[in-house]
């Protein structure tokens, strides 16, 4: 990933240095608000010269209205030939995208009001599993989900989203909470992977991921799970049993990381592009392979592009699911929801 940047203060210095550059004052204003990924650098020299000629008209006066448009349907083209065609490592790599919204985004960008909730009651509050109860609308909803950190210290805190036993004690016990007032419940998945921990073993990771996953099947209240980034192993699956499990375009859902298939198969982070492609985990093939019912589409370069506008197309897809899940009996959902994770993989029953 191409991030390596000088602090703010230090281009901001070297600006006064070089105040007749309008060429470095373009470079500074476009570097300040976007991070771009090593297969985005086409992009990113593109919008750099085209922030460039703005800003040429813009101080002297030139008239550059033709070469700018053409050079905007450039860029617009370039775009939809990357996008349109990403390897699964590329899409690995947009789903880590470090502007992209995390679950705490979502939730603030389609509730009007949200309180969130704390604490499994046995051990403490983990800060990797965040939940609470959102307002759209008339509609109450719990909300639970995996939450990331923006800097360093965010980060620690959030443990890198991955969660302890206690997170997912935790988010069950608020899905219980929701099943006991009948509000229907919406999970955002977004980790690397449940922690690995001594002391999430000593605590019984196994045993909260499994006995989430059993509690799950039977709620009485209709569940939406949502891919938002990463979807990996047992820490995704911990929240993400559903009537309707739906992933965003450039998201992925493995029961591994590229990484860590690729050091358990070569003894190497190297091949992280090939186990990318052979884990098949996108949201194209988990929708082939029938494993995930929905694909949500995201704007042009990614969820984190256009924010705003990936709430509100979130906020449809979930009362639009909501809707159709309404009218199902209570029994029949459940029904539904055993039968849909039955059904998937292929086994063989014997006497």
């Amino acid at each position: 990933m191409s991030q390596k940047r000088h602090p703010r203060e230090s281009y901001q210095n070297i600006a006064h240095a070089h105040t007749n550059s309008i060429k470095f004052v373009a470079f500074y204003q476009l570097e300040c608000m976007t991070s771009y990924l090593d297969f985005e650098k086409p992009i990113a020299d593109f919008e750099a010269k085209l922030a460039e000629m703005k800003q040429i008209a813009s101080e002297k006066k030139v008239d550059l209205k033709d070469a700018i448009g053409k050079f905007e349907e450039q860029l617009k083209e370039l775009k939809k030939e990357t996008y349109g065609n990403l390897t699964r490592w590329q899409r690995v790599q947009l789903s880590r995208h470090p502007d992209r919204p995390y679950s705490l985004d979502y939730i603030k960008g389609i509730c009007e009001e949200f309180i969130e909730l704390h604490g499994d009651r046995t051990v403490r509050d983990d800060k990797a599993m965040i939940g609470g109860f959102g307002r759209i609308g008339t509609q109450t909803l719990l909300f639970v989900g995996q939450q990331k950190g923006r800097n360093t210290k965010q980060r620690q805190m959030r443990n890198f989203g991955m969660a302890n036993p206690e997170g997912y004690r935790k988010a069950l016990r608020l899905m219980k909470l929701a099943e006991k007032f009948n509000k229907p419940i919406v999970t955002l998945i977004d980790t690397p992977g449940a922690f690995p921990g001594i002391e999430a073993e000593q605590r019984g990771q196994g045993e909260a991921i499994a006995h989430n996953l059993r509690e799950m099947f039977m709620l009485k209240v209709p569940i939406i799970c949502i891919i938002i980034g990463e979807g990996a192993s047992g820490g995704a699956l911990g929240i993400a049993i559903g009537d309707r499990v739906l992933m965003l375009e450039n998201t992925w859902y493995s029961v591994i990381s590229p990484e860590s298939c690729s050091s358990i198969l070569w003894r190497s982070w190297e091949y992280k592009e090939q186990a990318a492609e052979a884990l098949c985990l996108t949201a194209e093939d988990m929708k082939k392979n029938k494993l995930i019912d929905g694909i949500i589409k995201e704007p042009l370069g990614g969820a984190h592009t256009q924010a705003e506008k990936m709430y509100d197309v979130v906020k449809k897809a979930i009362l639009d699911q909501l809707k159709k899940l309404d009218k199902l009996e209570v029994e029949e959902r459940i029904a539904q929801r055993i039968d849909k994770f039955c059904k998937m993989g292929v086994y063989n029953e014997k006497d």
